[in-house]
């Protein structure tokens, strides 16, 4: 059974960081592709960022080019979303995923908050 628990979230000021993290349980990080969305207010989902293969590779969607990155601990089955120099934008609820056997799996999310 695949499950996905993100952490991470809260409220951080214009400028600030946060790290988020999915626990993944029941799939292996090392050998499926692990993505990251956010729910946008409005109810938009957007992409922005996968890392799959070997090597760690990634890929970023607009919404993270330049400042966000994506980093996976095959020992922890963890993957991590490092948020930088966030704007009130970026406010929305931040959600794990991956994909295994043809289903595709979601995490509950975690709320990010950017205000003053």
């Amino acid at each position: 059974q695949v499950q996905l628990v993100e952490s991470g979230g809260g409220l951080v000021q214009p400028g600030g960081s946060l790290r988020l993290s999915c626990q993944a349980s029941g799939v292996a990080v090392r050998r499926e592709a692990m993505g990251w969305h956010r729910r946008l207010p409005g109810n938009k989902l957007q992409y922005l960022a996968c890392v799959f293969g070997p090597a760690s590779s990634t890929n970023y969607g607009d919404g993270a080019q330049g400042r966000f990155t994506l980093s996976r601990d095959s020992a922890k089955n963890t993957v991590d979303l490092q948020l930088n120099d966030l704007t009130p934008q970026d406010t929305g609820v931040y959600l794990c995923n991956t994909g295994l056997g043809g289903g595709q799996y979601w995490g509950q999310g975690t709320q990010v908050t950017v205000s003053t």
